[in-house]
């Protein structure tokens, strides 16, 4: 099928007719007077700009919006069906539970972006001849194809590439967890550093990927293709040695929070340096760890939010996807640790007093923060000397008397560094 083939039978829309439908969508989804559902099926939109707009449940099935600007579009619970989405700009953009079945996305740039469940996999997708159009269609099945798309940053939890082809394509610190990948062809693909906690990689095809610093806790790779895959550094499932350590880390915890509440009487301040704490999930919610050690330890995807860490040492701790929100984290070493896709909003990251005139720093320095919410976080005189803050969202951060030498903060999100 060639091109003129492929855009027969799809009338062109104009931006400003497109703008009047999604308009009108807009007032649809948000129950306003005038608001009717988006029906864009069978158009020809390549080129259009739909950045910024709500499409949450719209109809784009079978339509060509190939190099379509869509940065942050809201398209959750869209039908995507058997749309041609090539070289598409949808960095950012939410597409929880998105129909792509039979889609390709071919070179598409899908950086940060949310496909939370999202269907990937193969659709019959309906052509139209092409002299007689819409009036006589032939059903042909595509294969779901994502080759070479850049997922970098992305949300792909749950989502399903069962059979899809991935070839190329960059999902460098991506969460998969959950995500179905059975029979995907993911060769030459880059999935440094990728969360694929629990994904199902059944008869994939991971040849020559680069899996090296991946999370691949209970993922059983025993039938996928994984001939000059890299896995150097990938981490798997807990061992069992570090399971039944899990009592006794978490009773020296609860040591260091008896220590905090009886002024050093009682208990001990924590030392867990090295340590796997993943076995201990959730149970470190809230409670008070203050001058806890746990260098170089590994915290990936803990609940830690509301957690007392004044003054704890995590040096170059694992703390991808750890749930940092609204945790105390004044005067904390952080330096070198690996906060990708941490979640620290509203968390305190300003000086610890330590008397009448001393008072400690939080560092960061070296830390990696890609990808990282930062929002509404209190970071005054933090020390990020170094850091790695590329795809970070920072709106609303506190930054007064904050260092950022040697930092790249072309792609850091909302930072005001004129903010008090």
């Amino acid at each position: 099928m060639n091109a003129a083939q492929s855009v027969a039978g799809r009338r062109r829309l104009s931006q400003a007719e497109l703008d009047m439908i999604v308009t009108a969508h807009e007032k649809f989804v948000t129950g306003k007077q005038g608001g009717k559902r988006a029906s864009l099926r069978f158009l020809q939109l390549s080129g259009l700009d739909l950045s910024f707009r709500n499409l949450t449940d719209a109809d784009l099935s079978a339509s060509i919006l190939e190099g379509c600007r869509m940065v942050r579009t809201k398209l959750d619970r869209a039908n995507l069906f058997g749309s041609d989405l090539r070289k598409s700009d949808m960095r950012q953009a939410s597409l929880v539970r998105a129909d792509l079945r039979g889609a390709c996305l071919r070179g598409a740039n899908l950086a940060q972006a949310d496909l939370t469940q999202a269907d990937f996999r193969e659709g019959q997708v309906a052509i139209p001849h092409p002299r007689k159009g819409l009036d006589t269609l032939r059903h042909e099945t595509r294969q779901g194809e994502v080759d070479e798309v850049n997922f970098s940053g992305a949300t792909l939890d749950g989502s399903q590439f069962e059979g899809v082809s991935a070839f190329k394509a960059d999902f460098s610190d991506c969460s998969l967890r959950g995500a179905k990948l059975s029979g995907a062809n993911l060769k030459e693909a880059n999935l440094v550093g990728a969360i694929l906690d629990g994904a199902d990689v059944k008869g994939a095809n991971l040849e020559g990927a680069n899996l090296s610093g991946a999370v691949m806790a209970n993922v059983d790779t025993s039938t996928a293709r994984v001939g000059g895959a890299t896995l150097d550094g990938a981490l798997r499932t807990s061992t069992r040695e570090a399971q039944a350590k899990a009592r006794d880390l978490y009773q020296r915890c609860l040591d260091n929070q008896r220590w905090c509440q009886t002024g050093g009487k009682e208990g001990a301040a924590a030392r867990l340096d090295g340590e796997d704490l993943r076995p201990l999930g959730d149970k470190l919610k809230g409670l008070r760890l203050t001058a806890m050690s746990a260098k170089g330890a590994c915290m990936v995807g803990l609940d830690l939010s509301g957690a007392q860490l004044q003054g704890a040492n995590l040096q170059d701790a694992d703390l991808r996807t750890a749930n940092l929100r609204g945790a105390d984290l004044r005067g904390a070493k952080l330096t070198g640790a690996n906060l990708t896709k941490a979640d620290l909003r509203q968390a305190l990251l300003s000086p610890l007093p330590l008397g009448p005139d001393r008072r400690t720093r939080a560092s960061l320095q070296s830390a990696r923060l890609r990808y990282a919410l930062v929002q509404t976080a209190d970071l005054s005189e933090a020390m990020l000397d170094g850091a790695d803050l590329r795809g970070a969202d920072f709106t609303g951060a506190r930054v007064a008397k904050a260092s950022f030498r040697e930092v790249d903060l072309n792609q850091v999100q909302g930072l005001d560094l004129s903010m008090p």
